[in-house]
């Protein structure tokens, strides 16, 4: 019985992956956000969190039986299934974006709207009370959004530096409900040229994007880890603002590219209606861990 439990658990971790992956190759979506959603979201910032190189030290001074104690400290239950899903999505999903912002650009961000929107609504239940602290919080999120997603792309290159910086940036922002990693790369102008490096297989801008981002995540996750232990409620809230702010992004794209209404109107009613089935399904099968 205990076997089946693990592979039951190994399999939806394995699914919540594929979502978050999906959702990080998505400019305006986070793969937070899907983690947020799927019931694996503090989890998974507690586990990244825990991550050093004390296994590493101890291995090089010979202490081989503490290196062992530390790694143990390593969330692999979790980490194993999901980065799998993650990475398939994202090999997958890359094609298939590039395809879908360019020829049915209005219904595709239409489904990123509700999507948002569905999402802001779910991170909302996570905010105790509507006091005055959350909604100051909620407000400056929704500003800094409403002017970040305003911002014009910056021109950058794609030399290595810049690819690396770039991963750093933006995969603080897949963690972060709310915050879209692909829509940083689009600011920083690196988002069309990764997805073509994913497509080509570029492995030397592959390589450094994925050095970027391991290096970013393990700083930022710590900090995010303490926010959500000890002000999660402002967190929250601040991140609400945060989405409902970013919808400006898909609303001005869908305006500037629609041709016909209905498409629109159907692709926003699917996106939200699957964040609250996603929600739904997940919730009967929240992960239990020991932080």
């Amino acid at each position: 019985m205990r076997k089946i439990k693990i592979y039951r658990d190994t399999i939806l971790i394995f699914l919540r992956g594929l979502l978050m992956g999906t959702a990080d190759v998505i400019p305006g979506v986070s793969g937070g956000t899907m983690a947020l959603i799927t019931g694996i979201y503090q989890r998974l910032v507690h586990a990244i969190s825990q991550i050093n190189a004390n296994f590493l030290i101890a291995a090089l001074k010979g202490d081989f039986a503490r290196s062992k104690e530390e790694l143990k400290k390593w969330d692999f239950n979790l980490f194993i299934p999901l980065l799998a899903g993650i990475g398939l999505a994202v090999l997958t999903m890359s094609k298939i974006m590039t395809v879908m912002l360019t020829v049915y650009t209005a219904p595709t961000f239409a489904f990123f709207f509700g999507l948002i929107l569905a999402s802001a609504g779910f991170v909302y239940k996570h905010v105790d009370e509507l006091n005055l602290k959350n909604i100051v919080f909620l407000l400056i999120g929704l500003v800094f959004a409403i002017i970040f997603v305003g911002l014009n792309p910056i021109q950058a290159n794609h030399t290595l530096p810049i690819i690396f910086l770039s991963g750093m940036v933006a995969i603080c922002a897949m963690i972060l409900p709310g915050i879209s990693g692909a829509f940083l790369l689009l600011l920083l102008n690196q988002y069309e040229y990764m997805l073509a490096a994913l497509n080509q297989l570029k492995f030397a801008d592959i390589f450094t994007f994925c050095l970027g981002a391991l290096i970013g995540i393990l700083s930022f996750s710590r900090i995010l880890n303490y926010l959500l232990e000890h002000h999660k409620s402002v967190t929250m809230a601040f991140l609400v603002g945060l989405m409902v702010g970013t919808l400006r992004l898909p609303y001005e794209k869908i305006t500037t590219t629609m041709d016909s209404f209905i498409p629109v109107i159907i692709a926003g009613i699917v996106g939200f209606i699957l964040v609250i089935v996603l929600e739904k399904q997940f919730e009967k099968h929240h992960l239990h861990w020991e932080a």
